[in-house]
């Protein structure tokens, strides 16, 4: 009888010593688990890969190269990091691509930073067997035989402007063939779709980029950009978001003096109460008149928004309007 039970024994002998052995190797260094902070604290760096000079220098080249016009308004100081912006503005779904014009001149405007728009556009060049002449990915500037490209940061976040030019004018075809092939791009990479690259490629900006600011009672915005730039780009969302007449609608654009005539309801007209309309003048709701002017200084522009009706137009209702406006070139 005591040989069976010590039979039974010596089976768990070796799985107490296994045991044993791992137990004690997870209390090195007087903790449960091994501290690997401790093993690079002597590591050295490498030495960095060097290729043969023999090689072919026409097969090696940046595979993602990133041109500075990405960063032309950083500063110096920490910049502070904004949260995502959806791509939907004022109920409008922006695309991928959209184009911008203003007289003869004309761009795109794609949903990614110049990095990533930069590689498709060498994809576009090299698709079309055009002979590049000259590359600077840090000026954002491709040169071929046919036409110059260029590239820089859009007015919205994350976005880039792309114009196809010969002679400093703008070539319409080549603007056409780059839209197609850069939404083609995009819709098949499945990466790149305006409701997933609006959370993506976010530039980082303080808050004076664009600035809403009081000048005595009225209210006004500050812009960074040239007057035909936002003028082109608050004439695109315009054209989308102001088109419910007598509630917001857009009446006019005149790219010459960089105005637009709007027809806008103010929420304090909408938020009357029927007992408020019936004691009032009015025996509905109603809209109003309003300019918009931008004016150039400098490199900077200013929105103002002007009563051009004889109904009332609060420093509150100003203010109201032009952040709507504002939020077209955030």
């Amino acid at each position: 009888m005591s040989s069976v039970f010590e039979q039974r024994a010596l089976k768990w002998i070796p799985l107490a010593v296994v045991a044993a052995a791992t137990l004690a190797g997870c209390a090195r260094d007087e903790g449960f688990y091994h501290d690997r902070n401790l093993d690079y604290v002597n590591a050295e760096p490498a030495s960095p890969l060097v290729l043969p000079d023999t090689r072919n220098t026409e097969r090696y080249r940046d595979a993602l190269p990133v041109p500075e016009a990405s960063s032309q308004r950083a500063q110096d100081d920490v910049a502070e990091v904004r949260p995502p912006q959806p791509l939907t503005i004022g109920g409008v779904q922006a695309d991928y691509v959209e184009t911008r014009e203003i007289g003869d001149q004309r761009w795109l405007v794609v949903d990614a930073d110049p990095g990533s728009v930069w590689t498709q556009l060498e994809s576009f060049v090299r698709q079309r067997g055009m002979n590049v002449q000259e590359s600077r990915a840090s000026e954002g500037v491709l040169v071929t035989s046919q036409a110059e490209f260029r590239l820089q940061s859009a007015l919205r976040e994350g976005s880039t402007e792309v114009r196809c030019e010969r002679g400093g004018q703008s070539m319409t075809s080549c603007l056409d063939a780059m839209e197609d092939y850069f939404a083609n791009s995009a819709s098949s990479s499945q990466t790149e779709s305006s409701s997933a690259s609006s959370w993506n490629a976010q530039r980082l900006d303080n808050d004076e980029s664009i600035a809403i600011r009081q000048e005595g009672d009225a209210w006004e915005i500050e812009i960074p950009y040239d007057a035909d730039r936002v003028w082109a780009e608050i004439h695109h969302y315009l054209t989308q978001d102001f088109d419910r007449e007598g509630e917001r609608d857009l009446l006019s654009a005149d790219p010459d003096s960089h105005a637009f005539l709007v027809e806008y309801m103010t929420e304090r007209e909408r938020n009357r109460n029927p007992l408020q309309i019936m004691f009032s003048p009015d025996v509905r709701r109603m809209s109003q008149e309003i300019q918009l002017d931008i004016t150039s200084q400098g490199d900077q522009s200013v929105l103002k928004a002007v009563n051009a009706s004889e109904r009332e137009f609060t420093p509150d209702d100003q203010r109201e309007l032009l952040e709507r406006i504002a939020s077209y070139l955030r």
